[in-house]
């Protein structure tokens, strides 16, 4: 953990951004208060419904997983799916195309590969199964799907240059999170080497630990009503989730 919070203050709303990492899911909690909004706390969770289960609980969560899934495949997935590829240009090929909901529960590779799936969709299918299991049509208001990459476009006003996973593409990253005009992100430059020297490569990795953070920032936008959504006005799926991306 990183930087605990001082006594949560009723009626000061908490944001989570959350991103799946190698033990689970990592969370970095923070506060709305203007005066305190910098502060925020760092948690490894090792499924994503003790993600719901943190207290006090946050009133946005705003979490890189799809959300809502189709009940057959589509070339190129789901609507919000492909809009999210269009906006990010160089960055589109870090939207995978999710399962449609009857093959979640696939083992084999080789069975989804036959669909269209990648092999990077396969390796987060866990991951993809527990939120789906416990999300609700009534859990999607205060739980969104968001993707880091629109996220940094959005502060940046533009896709990012570098590969996240690049020493470049990292510090492109912390350089648009410093510059951003929100105490939410106020000394994140130390933080994320605290936090790095904190938890070990086997647990989280670097851009793990900065996609939650900038997620946070879409937190924020939603809870203040500036939020955007991919497409604008959503599919529902078969169990009544919106099909939706948020940024």
């Amino acid at each position: 953990m990183h930087r605990a919070l001082t006594t949560h203050k009723p009626g000061v709303p908490l944001l989570a951004g959350v991103d799946g990492c190698r033990v689970g899911w990592v969370v970095v909690v923070a506060r709305l208060d203007a005066q305190y909004a910098e502060e925020h706390q760092v948690y490894l969770c090792a499924r994503f419904a003790d993600v719901l289960d943190l207290e006090p609980a946050p009133a946005v969560i705003a979490v890189d997983m799809p959300i809502g899934l189709l009940g057959a495949p589509q070339p190129g997935g789901r609507d919000c799916d492909r809009l999210a590829r269009r906006l990010l240009g160089r960055r589109a090929s870090s939207v995978f195309t999710p399962p449609p909901r009857p093959l979640l529960d696939a083992l084999c590779y080789a069975h989804v590969r036959r669909q269209g799936l990648s092999i990077q969709t396969f390796n987060i299918m866990p991951k993809i199964r527990e939120v789906d299991r416990v999300m609700t049509p009534a859990l999607q208001h205060r739980v969104y799907e968001a993707h880091p990459e629109l996220a940094f476009r959005a502060l940046a006003g533009h896709p990012m240059q570098y590969r996240k996973k690049t020493v470049a593409g990292r510090e492109e990253r912390v350089r648009v999170l410093e510059q951003a005009p929100l105490p939410l992100f106020q000394g994140i430059r130390a933080a994320f080497a605290q936090i790095l020297h904190s938890y070990p490569r086997s647990q989280v990795a670097p851009d793990d630990i900065l996609d939650a953070h900038v997620l946070v920032g879409t937190a924020l936008r939603i809870l203040q009503g500036q939020g955007r959504r991919l497409p604008c006005v959503p599919a529902c799926d078969q169990q009544g989730l919106r099909m939706e991306i948020w940024y």
